[in-house]
């Protein structure tokens, strides 16, 4: 049973602990000042983080959690507070309740799993980009290395693509949005919309200008994607805004807003733990909607605390989960998750891509407080990156054979397996690109 103690800490590596601490305070700074993350232990570390006094339930079970709260019917809670009502919808088939002031997350689900069982509900999950800290599955923290600088004018690893790959084919990418005007200085960015942007901070006395964590990442992933995928439509969306990671109940009720976009592909880079390891109850119901939409697919990376169990998204059936190589693209990166749920493994390890320009101040051990300077490129490590990859792949080839998002996905995926690598998975490389 996981400990949502304020003991999370002992016994951690300080580079979980950093991370850890880097999101719970981010949200505790967030613009809504009643919200508090918490972290729940498991044995071996970090099991996952949620929000406090707030639970997700699925609707045919609500009346039931409701009365084992001690509370009214649904129907008479929403009539006692129509306006600012202790319920919302999430999605069709789930609502968020604010628990009452006598339970917390922990003893409320406790108690609702032994009287109802398990699924019932669940917490109120935080879901974080290509989540993971290379921690031997001590759980939690992003993307596996925090970025590195390249030259200015550095290659670009994968290299661009010649052609029109991706031509005609909408991909919707949740991160952290899109650095406002890089593709003046990034010319294989041109094109890439915003839905919103990745906002880096003033700057300091002197004209420094500072990299918060975080901040790039949406931008190196839509450049790797480009890379692989010159002409396609990539709309990147800030929806990662609190130090990387977002609610799941606020996640899922954008995405389903940006169901009507029409998008062949939702890339999402993030991944989490759950409770128990069960599926994400709304964002379950998202994909359900999803996978009503013909041709239409999800991609999510494995995440990178180099593991076994299963993190979320990219653990449902219906979606594409996506694991890291190592440099010489023989074996699994050494951050990578894996298992079974893991559908394709491409290279992950020190890619290069576009970046912010600025001052980047490390925050997790053993370089915590060493400061990096940036000129527009980065190297970078994470199932976050070796996913664009796939997502490129994917787009090219919808674009060289007329296939949707779905045949296409199958019949690449088929070729992963066909050369398959023995102890890693099926495996896909960039056009052009061969083991070494």
């Amino acid at each position: 049973m996981p400990d949502e103690t304020d003991n999370w800490r002992a016994g951690l590596s300080q580079k979980v602990v950093d991370e850890t601490d880097c999101i719970i305070k981010a949200f505790r700074g967030s613009s809504d000042p009643r919200l508090e993350v918490k972290a729940a232990r498991s044995d071996i570390g970090v099991d996952h983080l949620y929000a406090e006094g707030q639970i997700l339930v699925r609707a045919e079970y609500l009346d039931r959690v409701l009365e084992v709260l001690g509370e009214q019917p649904e129907r008479d809670l929403q009539a006692a507070e129509p306006a600012a009502g202790r319920l919302r919808r999430v999605i069709g088939g789930v609502a968020l309740l604010t628990l009452p002031e006598n339970w917390t997350v922990t003893t409320a689900l406790a108690e609702i799993d032994r009287q109802l069982g398990r699924g019932a509900a669940t917490p109120d999950h935080v879901l974080t980009v290509a989540g993971g800290a290379n921690g031997g599955g001590e759980g939690l923290a992003c993307p596996a290395t925090e970025p590195e600088p390249a030259y200015h004018d550095a290659d670009l690893y994968p290299s661009v693509t010649g052609g029109h790959g991706g031509a005609g084919v909408l991909v919707y990418l949740a991160d952290t949005g899109l650095l406002e005007g890089i593709a003046k200085t990034h010319h294989w960015l041109d094109g890439v919309q915003a839905v919103d942007f990745d906002p880096l901070p003033p700057k300091l006395p002197g004209g420094v200008q500072p990299i918060p964590p975080y901040s790039g990442h949406g931008t190196f992933v839509a450049g790797v994607m480009r890379a692989v995928a010159p002409a396609a439509q990539i709309v990147v969306a800030n929806a990662f805004s609190i130090a990387g990671s977002q609610l799941e109940s606020d996640l899922v009720t954008r995405l389903e807003d940006e169901l009507k976009r029409g998008a062949d592909i939702f890339h999402l880079s993030i991944a989490a733990r759950s409770r128990h390891d069960l599926p994400l109850l709304a964002f379950r119901e998202w994909l359900n909607r999803l996978h009503d939409t013909k041709g239409s697919i999800c991609i999510a990376p494995a995440g990178n605390d180099h593991h076994r169990r299963p993190n979320w998204p990219a653990a449902f059936p219906g979606v594409i989960g996506v694991g890291a190589l190592g440099s010489d693209w023989r074996g699994q990166a050494s951050f990578t998750n894996y298992g079974g749920w893991v559908d394709v493994y491409a290279p992950g390890r020190d890619l290069v891509n576009a970046y912010a320009t600025g001052t980047y101040t490390c925050h997790v051990a053993p370089y915590t407080g060493q400061t990096r300077e940036f000129y527009g490129m980065a190297k970078w490590s994470g199932t976050s990156f070796s996913t664009p990859i796939v997502t490129g792949l994917i787009a090219s080839r919808m674009s060289s054979t007329g296939e949707n998002a779905v045949q296409a996905a199958d019949a690449l995926l088929a070729l992963a397996r066909e050369q398959a690598i023995l102890g890693v998975g099926p495996v896909l490389l960039p056009e052009g690109y061969h083991r070494l």
